[in-house]
């Protein structure tokens, strides 16, 4: 099971990573600072970001999933 951690370790390493990058820009790490979110579907409309209620800013990201 050693290779599974290793991915895991991974995988957890490069979102931290990542959340710091989104945190120094003072962006929303999940809709990149858009303020909105575009579903998979090519049929549905954009839609307001929830995690950050539409700001695009990564401090009310964080009093949303802090």
């Amino acid at each position: 099971m050693g290779w599974i951690d290793s991915f895991s370790y991974w995988k957890m390493e490069r979102y931290e990573k990542y959340l710091m990058t989104m945190q120094n820009l003072g962006e929303c790490p999940d809709c990149k600072g858009k303020g909105f979110t575009i579903p998979y579907s090519v049929y549905a409309a954009a839609y307001e970001c929830p995690s950050c209620n539409g700001s695009g800013l990564y401090s009310d990201w964080f009093e949303v999933n802090g």
